[in-house]
């Protein structure tokens, strides 16, 4: 089971922040530092310093990390052009020595795109199945060819398809709740499909349904199947609530709804969701200046499951 740290930018956090903590996901073992693409808080949190753009953030980290995998949960297709998109992504991705990953989602956040004026258009999954045929495209096309795409709402003639990504094959990752479409495109397009905090039982219908999609697709078994869940963990009842105030939850709506309690507890919910088919934890670390949480998991967590 790999565990990679996932955090929400938008809800407070500068680049310092990020960096800080992008380090320690390092030194401690963790697999990969992931972060959210938006640029608006969510709830009750005043958001300050204000939003950082999630590739340039991730531009940065990639000189200033040596070993983790970066990407985004999920880089929302409204913010940019599909040929920028790719463009950044395998900047980024040659910047870090090829230990980049993109997750893709059709954008779903309308009060940020009124803020900042960036559009919200209704057709969002339809144009996502085209950017998502675009990116790939661009990347996969042979130097010295060129990369055409005549679509609804995006259209390409002779491209370069340039710059190239220091990997093969970017990893691109898709997922969501929806029964049909999500699969299909996942089936599709991706590397990995991710369940973000769902339940065990709708983890495992979800990815069923995404195996299934996969058969009727002609691949193999080559999905990476993961989830992503808020964590709080602590060495006792008190921490463990004291890390639950800090982040405005209470302890027993994070232990039905994400990764919370013991070492042990957190382990054994783990252990379930590996049961139904997830080989992939991204743990969403809301309190960022609390590293000792990262500690902890990394020292009785992680070093039980591997």
């Amino acid at each position: 089971m790999d565990l990679r740290i996932f955090t929400e930018p938008q809800q407070g956090a500068t680049y310092d922040t990020l960096l800080t903590v992008a380090k320690a996901t390092e030194d401690l073992g963790f697999d990969a530092f992931f972060r959210s693409d938006h640029y608006l808080r969510m709830g009750t949190v005043d958001g300050l310093p204000g939003p950082t753009d999630a590739w340039i953030t991730l531009a940065g980290l990639a000189r200033e990390t040596k070993r983790i995998r970066l990407g985004t949960l999920m880089t929302a297709g409204t913010f940019r052009l599909p040929g920028v998109l790719a463009i950044q992504v395998a900047q980024v991705d040659q910047m870090s020595g090829g230990r980049v990953e993109l997750g893709l989602g059709a954008g779903w956040f309308e009060e940020e795109h009124k803020a900042y004026g960036i559009p919200f258009p209704k057709e969002k999954f339809a144009r996502l199945e085209e950017q998502l045929e675009i990116v790939t495209g661009l990347w996969a096309t042979d130097p010295g060819k060129t990369f055409d795409f005549h679509g609804t709402y995006y259209d390409l003639t002779d491209s370069p398809a340039l710059p190239k990504p220091a990997q093969r094959k970017i990893p691109v990752l898709v997922g969501g709740h929806g029964p049909s479409r999500t699969p299909r495109l996942a089936a599709q397009y991706a590397d990995e499909f991710n369940m973000p905090f769902a339940s065990v039982e709708d983890s495992e219908r979800q990815f069923g349904r995404v195996r299934a999609a996969a058969e009727e697709a002609g691949r193999g078994g080559d999905l990476t199947y993961s989830n992503a869940l808020v964590v709080c963990v602590g060495r006792d009842e008190a921490e463990v609530a004291r890390r639950a105030a800090a982040i405005g939850r209470e302890v027993d709506e994070l232990k039905l709804n994400g990764l919370a309690g013991s070492p042990s507890e957190v382990v054994d919910k783990i252990g379930r969701y590996a049961q139904a088919g997830s080989s992939r934890i991204y743990l969403q670390v809301l309190d960022l200046d609390d590293l000792d949480h990262l500690e902890l998991i990394s020292a009785q967590v992680q070093s039980q499951l591997s």
